[in-house]
């Protein structure tokens, strides 16, 4: 009983953080002048992705007194949470607008913001896919590849910051829905006031997500669950929450530009960066449900990249990621 009275709280406090966080972040890419692509893809991606990137690293270095334990949630975690984006999410994201677009609606997302952020993904992706099978030693050959890691976010963030300009002058500027909550306190809207206001969701952001997480490895206990299972399919599905709602309270105002690219942003931070700490820091060898998942999260994004290039996306194009996260669920539970 206290365990699903946990839950429903942390789900709420998620719930209203996100609209906080949005909130603040639209007047706040309004204000510098930034497009959507880059608030998405960027701020908020990032900003939502500090959940789950914190779970790897509290498990790599103040986990449990098993080291194998530690490693394996830290695999675990840092790999399921591109697989929750780029399948259960993107669906979600569909299924959310589902009722009012029809199965045969569009999505229009800013087209070529899309498409490299699922390049990029798919690049570092693949950099992570072949390290697995690095041996150990030297160690001069891993630290080879978690730099060609890093660089690759680095090049990602240059490119999208350096189109920035253009995508504004051609109409997909950031643009503030309404008055900013603080504001409605009768707080000036300044600099300072929004990031306040943007501090403090992601604050409850990174609140909630810690309180399921603790609820959901409590009810995991209840039915028993491996390490390695645990931390690839349950801990992302908490720790993802706040991408999930951002995206579906944007794709529901017609902001599919921000929706898309607060997921694929996202995807492309923790399919770059994390892996190259899970590179330095744990074996990262290729067991079965890594590479699985592997698999199955590169599988989604190629379809995602080929819906991005063809440009026309309709609602239910996002349903297959559905079926590859129903299929990655079932093999791990039932094989």
């Amino acid at each position: 009983m206290a365990t699903g009275l946990e839950l429903v709280f942390a789900l709420l406090l998620i719930l209203v953080a996100a609209e906080v966080f949005t909130n603040a972040l639209e007047h706040f890419g309004e204000r510098i002048g930034i497009s959507e692509g880059v608030t998405g893809s960027l701020f908020a991606a990032v900003g939502t992705a500090m959940p789950e990137s914190i779970v790897p690293l509290v498990a790599i270095f103040a986990g449990t007194a098993s080291a194998q334990v530690n490693e394996e949630i830290g695999v675990g975690a840092i790999l399921g949470a591109p697989l929750m984006l780029s399948t259960l999410s993107i669906a979600l994201m569909g299924l959310s607008v589902l009722k009012r677009r029809g199965a045969m609606g569009h999505l229009r997302p800013e087209k070529t913001g899309l498409q490299r952020d699922l390049f990029f993904f798919l690049i570092a992706f693949g950099i992570a896919l072949i390290a697995l099978f690095l041996p150990m030693e030297p160690k001069g050959l891993r630290f080879f590849f978690a730099g060609a890691l890093v660089m690759t976010y680095f090049t990602y963030v240059m490119i999208t910051l350096k189109v920035s300009a253009k995508l504004v002058e051609e109409g997909h500027a950031t643009q503030a829905e309404g008055k900013m909550f603080l504001c409605r306190l009768g707080l000036p809207e300044h600099m300072a006031v929004i990031l306040v206001q943007m501090a403090l969701g992601l604050a409850l952001l990174i609140g909630g997500a810690k309180t399921f997480v603790h609820g959901v490895e409590q009810f995991s206990d209840l039915v028993g669950i491996s390490p390695l299972l645990l931390s690839l399919l349950i801990v992302p599905i908490a720790t993802e929450l706040p991408e999930k709602v951002n995206s579906i309270l944007w794709i529901r105002r017609g902001k599919d530009t921000l929706a898309f690219g607060n997921i694929t942003g996202a995807m492309v931070f923790q399919g770059s960066l994390l892996p190259a700490i899970g590179l330095m820091l744990t074996p990262w060898q290729p067991s079965t449900e890594v590479l699985i998942g592997i698999i199955v999260t590169y599988v989604a994004g190629i379809w995602m990249f080929m819906l991005a290039r063809q440009g026309d996306i309709r609602v239910w194009h996002l349903m297959p990621n559905l079926a590859l996260y129903v299929l990655y669920v079932g093999v791990m539970l039932f094989a």
